[in-house]
């Protein structure tokens, strides 16, 4: 087994520094490696354009998450008001800062990518583009402006209270007022602080109101209705989940799908080359062909972590056995070194198997090694000097090499590959 996996990297190293059996000078494999690098890049780099092509399960559900936070057990300490007035806020302050209305920025997602964005999304978009007028806007300036000077004011009064404190220590200690270091005396202090706190508390009840203004009116209402409507939210969460199952076997599909038209071509285009002796071409094709391969692998074991199969184990694993996830790490490490023995086995019994490499190319009159063209009377091959032939264990006649049976005797072979 070892002998083997030895051959066949000498095998790989060969074909990727040699052309026509020559090894490449130093300069010309620098600039193969150039050309190996920029390939690699640009294949990553459609790879990753071709897996957003498909829109993502965030923008096909865009108002999952603002709906799910809605929906979400509220802060017993908050009230339903300020539940209900953080939900306006936040489209209010979004719009401010963006020329495009909601339902317009949802739908551009599909410009130029595949899927739909979901209806409901699309309507939930419409409640709050009627929101976003400007006196609601105007409104959402003067409850910020007040709550701003709530906050001046509330820290005007610690700054006092801190001062108020240091004072009436000073007074009860019996110090002369002329040798205090604070600005305030202590009455003077206590009425600043009455005199803020009933600011304040106007400010608050003025803010109050402003805020049941806004949440009375009709495009106000409608959206909170629409937003606590649960039938509409699980719908969306249903599709949301089902999207984000679904997404990572999707990405995978599209790269594959980019991926094989390059490496079927590759393929025809070295072992054309091969069969033509066009020893550049065929080195060039053997390179891309490997760059085309590696995205292809990394692709499927990420696939693999991360998609419709990780879940499934998942699922299966959180079924069992409660949260202990870690758990399916233990399986992938049982899996992987089991599907990587699987694909060696596959391609060393049917793509790489020189027994059956050997049938084709005798019968092209080709090295049954490298598959350079041989005339008649060549016993070793001209271009890579194996020996073709093998002496019959039944007859003693010279029979070719990995070909189940004698040519004289038709006697069975059992040959070991070598």
């Amino acid at each position: 087994m070892f002998a083997r996996i030895r051959r066949l990297l000498s095998q790989f190293f060969s074909k990727s520094r040699t052309v026509n059996n020559e090894p490449l000078n130093k300069v010309s494999l620098i600039v193969i490696i150039l050309i190996d690098i920029f390939i690699l890049v640009n294949v990553f780099t459609g790879l990753d354009d071709i897996s957003r092509w498909h829109i993502s399960p965030s923008e096909a559900y865009p108002c999952y998450s603002d709906w799910k936070n809605f929906q979400a057990q509220p802060d017993p300490a908050q009230t339903q008001t300020n539940r209900d007035y953080n939900a306006l806020r936040s489209p209010l302050i979004y719009s401010a800062n963006s020329q495009f209305g909601f339902q317009e920025t949802y739908q551009r997602a599909e410009v130029g990518h595949l899927g739909k964005v979901s209806a409901t999304c699309l309507k939930f978009a419409s409640y709050q583009d009627k929101i976003n007028t400007s006196q609601n806007q105007a409104i959402l300036k003067t409850i910020d402006q007040k709550n701003r000077s709530i906050d001046i004011l509330a820290q005007k009064n610690r700054d006092i209270q801190a001062q108020y404190d240091s004072t009436l220590l000073e007074k009860i200690a019996g110090q002369p007022r002329g040798q205090s270091i604070n600005l305030v005396g202590a009455e003077k202090a206590k009425q600043e602080i009455d005199n803020n706190n009933l600011k304040i508390s106007s400010l608050k009840k003025d803010v109050s109101t402003i805020k049941n203004q806004l949440l009375e009116k009709p495009e106000s209402t409608n959206f909170l209705a629409f937003l606590k409507d649960k039938g509409s939210f699980e719908e969306v969460e249903r599709g949301y989940k089902q999207a984000s199952f679904w997404y990572p076997t999707i990405q995978f599909a599209f790269q594959t799908l980019f991926l094989l038209p390059l490496i079927l071509s590759a393929l025809f285009i070295h072992n054309l080359a091969q069969r033509r002796g066009y020893g550049l071409a065929a080195l060039i094709s053997w390179h891309l062909l490997v760059i085309f391969c590696i995205p292809l692998i990394f692709k499927v074991f990420e696939f693999l972590q991360v998609g419709v199969l990780f879940q499934f184990f998942a699922d299966v694993v959180s079924a069992l056995f409660g949260g202990l996830l870690f758990l399916v790490s233990y399986l992938y490490i049982l899996i992987i070194p089991l599907l990587g023995f699987g694909i060696i086995k596959f391609f060393q019994k049917f793509v790489f198997n020189p027994k059956l490499q050997a049938a084709g190319r005798v019968q092209k009159s080709r090295c049954v090694r490298c598959a350079k063209k041989l005339r008649s009377q060549d016993s070793h091959c001209p271009h890579c000097g194996y020996y073709q032939y093998i002496e019959c264990p039944n007859c003693h006649e010279f029979t070719y090499k990995h070909l189940p049976h004698c040519k004289h005797c038709g006697q069975g072979q059992d040959i070991e590959i070598v």
